[in-house]
């Protein structure tokens, strides 16, 4: 590989020295050494801080994996920039082996090079015994932060390009033809490499990263990835896969994915899913709960619709409130003036005539990145079910324009803080479950953010909506805006002004979910353990538990769903879909289970965003075309790499 060429150890030197100036008086002929590097505490420190580097900066619009799959949508005059939404473009079909977009092999199209991250790390592990003022057991855990970060960097590259090379000792300059070009390894050999790197790390992290070094990888961390690699691993598309890569072989023949379905590696991950869990609530992890007072702008509704305006704050918060109690890792790695650009770029102007004569600017509040209409689908209804499954639920009428109650009719009383009163808006946003109006912006909601509540109509010209005058580029295209991640303080004008939060690598909702997944997948048909797995995130989330609500013939059409493996596995798929929904989750999931093909095949919709009324926004438009195939499911290795290194054999389809 081109990575691990000698010039790049000379890159490496380079890139970590910070002036020739200051290491004169160390090495008087001015030659480097990668000891000279490793010689103070403060200097091993840097280098620490280098291997964290390569973290995938999920937070930035157009370099995020987050958008690749079927939930968001920016302002489609951005899409024919290459260097622009970079997931999107890859939904579209547009990815390229010339240059792949978010290409994590290389460093191409917006992605960390992890190769790079990973020699980094091997620089580090190769020297930093060296370092004289360190203690046995700041070394211990500074070694077993970098080796968990290079096996996850290794997972990293395994969950988007399948077989890679295995790239476990520091090249040298010397080294021969041998070293530098290695072969792909099989899949059971990377994961069993990522797992055994895991297992040599545990033991030497801090239990829990103390306040000051929030961020850094402990136990609760690593043993959470670790339940995550167990998971993938488990997972249809990398166990037993010869549907997709029975003819994928390496040059001696031999297939690079496992083709006999193993069940026991289900059992490998319920085990490291348990002692994940067991270890987080050990040391205080739970699932979030807002403890704060309300906002004053809400103090009056939640006085008087307190159950749902408490569990709309719940969800509302769980991901902006910075470093709360679920929270296991988050990426916090994060520039300081564009900090978390999702939240910039999803965040609602402020409308004139909020904020007491508060002057609104385009400065970290974009509007231009929105939910596509699937979503507005995909959440639940009140029940806790999917729309189409909700026998209560008027789904073929769910396109007709109606209007709240008004603020002194009864029927009110439950919508206080959820829906402005006498609003109009149509049945679909109605009867919804509470992470449906947490998450999203709709036409007769609320918006907090700016300090303020923004009574939402999503309409030309209206709060929230497209207008000309304004912002011609700016816009929501589809109508439908995403809350989740603008913090409601987070004000526009300067970074100063924007509330930080890291963004969230792992959680414990996710613990739990896996958990039901591993042990549905394990045992012949759904245990209650599974159910209660599944209830600690819908208890949280406010809608009824899976044995009350699926066993009901009253309210879903396939009572019973639940009592068996294939249907619980839609049920939790799909609880994963709305509980992680926009957070990167989704995508992965389709793809583990290969259902990505079907699932992102079909064209994104959204409302008529230049309607001024009713009747003219709320028309379904096709709003961009999506093109997703097998070939899509791994990606393409830069053909500059295939030609630097002849070992290398191509991904299917490119």
């Amino acid at each position: 590989m081109k990575i691990l060429t000698r010039i790049l150890v000379i890159i490496y030197i380079l890139s970590v020295i910070p002036s020739c100036t200051e290491y004169l008086d160390v090495v008087p002929d001015n030659t480097i050494t990668l000891e000279d590097l490793f010689k103070k505490k403060e200097e091993a420190w840097d280098a620490l801080a280098k291997v964290y580097n390569y973290m995938p900066s999920d937070d930035e619009t157009h370099n995020t994996s987050w958008t690749l799959g079927d939930e968001w949508l920016g302002r489609l005059d951005l899409n024919d920039n290459t260097g622009h939404l970079r997931g999107i473009r890859i939904m579209r079909g547009l990815q390229s082996a010339n240059s792949p977009l978010l290409g994590n092999w290389s460093g191409t199209g917006g992605g960390r090079p992890l190769y790079e991250g990973i020699r980094q790390a091997n620089v580090f592990l190769a020297h930093i015994d060296n370092v004289p003022d360190m203690t046995d057991l700041e070394r211990a855990d500074w070694k077993a932060q970098v080796k968990f970060l290079k096996a996850y960097y290794n997972f990293l590259l395994v969950q988007r390009y399948g077989p890679i090379v295995i790239a476990d000792e520091l090249i040298t300059a010397d080294a021969s033809p041998e070293q530098l070009f290695l072969k792909r390894s099989k899949v059971d050999e990377c994961f069993d490499y990522i797992i055994t790197l895991m297992d040599e790390a545990i033991p030497d992290l801090k239990e829990k990263a103390p306040a000051t070094l929030l961020g850094q990888v402990d136990q609760l961390v690593a043993k959470a990835i670790k339940a995550r690699v167990m998971l993938f691993r488990a997972s249809p598309f990398f166990n037993g896969n010869m549907e997709y890569f029975g003819d994928f072989v390496d040059a001696d023949g031999q297939a690079f994915f496992p083709l006999q379905y193993d069940k026991e590696k289900w059992k490998d991950a319920i085990d490291a899913i348990e002692d994940a869990i067991s270890t987080c609530e050990s040391a205080g992890i739970a699932l979030y709960s807002y403890e704060k007072e309300p906002y004053l702008f809400d103090r009056e509704d939640f006085a008087e619709n307190q159950e749902k305006m408490k569990k709309l704050y719940d969800l509302r918060m769980v991901i902006t409130d910075p470093w709360n109690k679920e929270l296991i890792w988050g990426y916090s790695n994060i520039d300081i003036y564009n900090q978390g650009e999702l939240a910039h770029s999803t965040n609602m102007r402020l409308p004139e005539g909020y904020g007491d004569g508060t002057t609104n600017t385009a400065g970290f509040s974009w509007q231009w990145m929105g939910a596509t209409y699937r979503m507005a689908e995909r959440y639940y209804t009140k029940n806790g079910v999917p729309i189409e499954q909700d026998v209560t639920f008027e789904n073929d009428k769910k396109f007709e324009i109606v209007q709240t109650p008004g603020v002194d009719d009864e029927e009110y009383a439950e919508l206080k803080g959820i829906m402005q009163p006498g609003a109009e808006t149509i049945k679909l946003y109605l009867n919804r479950e509470p992470r449906f109006y947490a998450n999203l912006g709709i036409t007769g909601g609320y918006w907090r953010t700016h300090g303020v509540r923004i009574n939402t109509m999503m309409y030309a010209g209206e709060d929230g909506g497209y207008n000309s005058s304004q912002h011609t580029t700016d816009f929501y295209e589809t109508g439908i805006a995403i809350k989740k991640f603008v913090h409601p303080e987070s004000k526009s004008g300067a970074w100063q002004r924007t509330i930080k939060y890291p963004y969230p690598i792992i959680r414990l909702a996710d613990l739990y979910l896996m958990k039901a997944e591993a042990l549905n997948e394990y045992y012949d048909a759904p245990t209650q353990e599974v159910y209660d797995a599944i209830n600690l995130v819908r208890e949280r989330a406010g809608i009824p538990n899976i044995e009350d609500v699926w066993a009901d013939p009253s309210i879903v059409r396939t009572a019973n769903k639940h009592k068996n493996k294939e249907g619980m596995r839609d049920i939790i798929l799909e609880e994963r879909g709305v509980e992680f929904a926009f957070e990167g989750s989704h995508f992965w999931d389709m793809i583990r289970h290969r259902r990505a093909i079907n699932e992102f095949s079909s064209p994104v919709w959204g409302w008529t965003h230049t309607g001024e009324t009713g009747a003219d926004f709320f028309i379904l438009q096709a709003k961009q075309s999506r093109q997703f195939t097998i070939n899509n499911c791994l990606w393409p290795i830069d053909l500059n790499e295939l030609n630097t290194n002849s070992m290398l054999i191509q991904n299917p389809g490119w």
